[in-house]
């Protein structure tokens, strides 16, 4: 995963601008609501011009009526002034939430398209950390610091032409502070950009800890480890508070600099004003429209700090929104493959390594031939890190073959579209992956050969009700998912945890055959089964198995039963095929494996 060191770092101008075509749709709302904003804000420069009409006439001419007038003049300027800034926050409200909306639909769209080795490398809680806290960022910047750096900078503007108008000696000498606030303001965007990033991240790490504790929180708890969960989640709170803190000092910084600098040079110009006044050079009405107008300009210059802060904040977030979604997807093949006849799975001198593994590491699957025939069921036997389950894997697909081929009754499957792919092949995983979801949800979302998870049967071959409690009958799933409260309408929660470990593999089982899939592949399915529950499913799966073309990853000898021939992979090769009782007979790593000292040794 990226980190702040490993990033190339962009100016932030040139991140921001990539959020150009999300902004592109509501940009007239946003220039109206930038337009509204910098007429409500110029209007604080007008009560300086009412003050000074005030002093230089009705007050000098002890004229109460005159001043009245002035006071309701100023009260309407108010209120057109508070009117102004509130339509523009209606302006903006409704587009920026649809903008963070689309943002986050298209990050999740993205996630789901990434490659499983993309997972891999990335922590959960970064990627979490992107759709929320860093869409939040974005949003924020986009409803005030982008609209205010340039109302604050317009109205900074014609303050100062009002300025140099009333007495151009007085607003040189106001100008004096600009050229090392400029100065300071660059220092300030480059190492708050760094802050920034390092806080973001260790944000993801921190959201990374929350969400593992949760998730393994039986394991916390069984093994009473809850004090060096709290010690590690400590570490990094510990760690992204000194990160903050080091922000805040820099913000406090440049607030108090941008502050005192622009204070001291009013404090001149009211000293050299008094004394105009004095000498008779200036009027008192000019006076008191000058100080109004330096002091009406406070705001707009002391925020430049914190907008500046919230830009840079803003930049970093879109970096690293970018960075996910400027990941390569899964390519998705040609598609140009044709069908050939019925031919089964061929595995042809199929070699893969990950990605991230070291270049003198061996592959973890080197020149596998295998052939599945039509309709059979082949058992796939090895020790632990044979690539028992890397092989299964790249049949839908989810790693890439870095070397060979493989082909599905004669089609390659890297020229296959993967949305179709993944409609003639189906899976089930040992880890069974259950969502927050109804039972029938979660079932039926191998039901569908078009990849979207309707539970009505159609004539375009998805899986409905009689297909549920089939596939289910098939799992032996049927008899304790009649006895939940709302059978398959129940819930069953976050990660399936508020069922067995058995219910949530048979329920997974029943995913994979719910929709009669040409070719399935089960990766040691059975695992979390008893005994008399494994042997119940393996008599329905054999009727299953007839109709399809199947790859089983197998541990124990009842499984390997299902199938018609077995092939025990040894280190990344095949190193015999052969039946179950053929293979007993003439391999001694694969009856070792099938003995009662082999399996305890899994």
């Amino acid at each position: 995963m990226p980190g702040e060191d490993a990033v190339t770092k962009k100016s932030a101008v040139r991140n921001l601008l990539r959020l150009w075509p999300y902004v592109r749709p509501v940009q007239g709302r946003l220039v109206t609501a930038a337009v509204v904003a910098i007429v409500a804000s110029c209007l604080s420069l007008v009560f300086p011009l009412v003050l000074k009409w005030m002093v230089d006439g009705p007050v000098a001419a002890g004229d109460p009526g005159g001043v009245w007038l002035g006071a309701l003049y100023l009260l309407l300027l108010g209120i057109l002034e508070a009117v102004l800034f509130g339509f523009r926050r209606w302006l903006v409200a409704r587009p920026l939430a649809g903008v963070e909306a689309r943002m986050r639909e298209d990050l999740y769209g993205r996630l789901q398209r990434l490659p499983i080795a993309f997972h891999d490398r990335w922590a959960s809680g970064q990627l979490l950390s992107r759709g929320t806290t860093d869409l939040m960022l974005l949003r924020m910047f986009l409803a005030f610091p982008l609209t205010f750096l340039v109302v604050n900078g317009v109205t900074i503007l014609a303050g100062f032409v009002l300025l140099l108008a009333q007495d151009w000696s007085l607003g040189l000498l106001l100008l004096t502070p600009v050229i090392p606030l400029v100065v300071l303001c660059s220092l300030f965007e480059t190492k708050y950009s760094l802050v920034a990033r390092r806080a973001q991240d260790q944000v993801g790490d921190l959201t990374t800890v929350v969400e593992e504790s949760v998730l393994g929180i039986r394991i916390v708890k069984g093994f009473g480890r809850h004090r060096s969960q709290a010690l590690a989640f400590g570490a990094l709170a510990e760690r992204l508070r000194g990160t903050e803190l080091v922000k805040a000092r820099l913000l406090a910084g440049i607030w108090a600099l941008i502050t005192i600098i622009p204070e001291l040079a009013i404090g001149a110009a009211l000293v050299l004003g008094t004394v105009q006044v004095a000498d008779g050079q200036l009027s008192a009405g000019t006076l008191v429209a000058f100080l109004s107008t330096a002091l009406a300009l406070r705001w707009p210059v002391e925020s430049i700090g914190f907008l500046l802060a919230m830009s840079q904040e803003a930049a970093t977030a879109t970096e690293r929104y970018f960075e996910v979604m400027d990941a390569p997807e899964e390519t998705p093949g040609p598609g140009t493959a044709v069908p050939g006849a019925l031919d089964g799975v061929r595995f042809e001198n199929v070699t893969f390594r990950y990605p991230d593994a070291p270049p003198d590491a061996p592959p973890v699957l080197d020149r596998v031939d295998l052939h599945i025939r039509p309709g059979e069921t082949l058992a796939l036997v090895g020790a632990t890190g044979s690539g028992k389950t890397t092989l299964t894997a790249l049949v839908p697909r989810l790693h890439e073959a870095t070397g060979g081929r493989i082909l599905l009754d004669g089609e390659d499957i890297a020229l296959m579209e993967r949305e179709r792919l993944r409609g003639l092949v189906a899976v089930a995983f040992e880890e069974p992956t259950l969502f927050s979801a109804s039972v029938g949800t979660n079932v039926l979302m191998g039901g569908t050969a078009s990849g979207t998870d309707s539970g009505e049967a159609s004539d375009t071959g998805e899986a409905g009700e009689p297909d549920l409690w089939r596939a289910l009958a098939v799992a032996q799933a049927d008899g304790f998912v009649t006895a939940l409260p709302e059978g398959t309408d129940t819930q069953v929660g976050e990660q399936g945890l508020s069922l067995s470990g058995g219910q949530r593999q048979r329920l997974a089982l029943a995913r994979a055959v719910v929709g009669r899939p040409r070719f399935l592949v089960l990766d040691d399915p059975l695992s979390a089964l008893d005994v008399h529950t494994e042997a119940l499913v393996e008599a329905a799966l054999r009727e299953v198995l007839r109709d399809t073309t199947a790859l089983v990853v197998a541990h124990r000898p009842s499984t390997v039963l299902l199938a018609d021939r077995v092939a025990l992979l040894s280190e990344g090769r095949v190193a015999a095929v052969g039946t179950h009782h053929e293979l007993l007979r003439s391999n001694a790593e694969y009856a070792w494996l099938m003995s009662g000292e082999g399996a305890e040794t899994r």
